[in-house]
């Protein structure tokens, strides 16, 4: 299974503050000992929401375009990690470790082609695979 385990921002990320020298190497640490377990498939930090947009879709017609800053930041995302683990608890488990001190992170499980049944036809099931390649 994969799970994506979210970053959750804080209001000192969306100022722009950076980790420490000390927080990063925590952090390498920590990505490290996921590389060396051969369950991360990816990770990576987010720039604050200055450097982003929103699209807002409303029916047919174009999306509005929303330039950050985004003004509330308990929703705001400010990294990830895509790891594979055997259940949700596993990757409770191991992120018992994770090096931050404050903060929250959200861990969800990602949908397979086999989620979907027979809903997803063959066809479909080919062309995510070639997708994911």
């Amino acid at each position: 299974m994969r799970f994506m385990v979210i970053v959750r921002a804080s209001k000192q990320y969306e100022a722009g503050v950076l980790p420490t020298a000390q927080e990063l190497a925590e952090m390498h640490e920590f990505n490290e000992t996921l590389v060396k377990d051969g369950v991360m498939l990816a990770a990576e930090g987010l720039r604050d929401t200055s450097y982003g947009a929103r699209m807002r879709f409303s029916g047919k017609g174009k999306p509005v375009v929303i330039d950050g800053p985004f003004a509330e930041t308990k929703e705001l995302i400010a990294g990830f990690w895509l790891v594979s683990a055997k259940s949700k608890q596993e990757v409770v488990e191991r992120y018992e470790s994770c090096p931050f001190e404050e903060g929250e992170i959200e861990i969800r499980q990602i949908f397979e082609a086999e989620d979907f049944g027979e809903a997803l036809s063959a066809e479909a099931r080919e062309l995510e695979a070639r997708h994911r390649a």
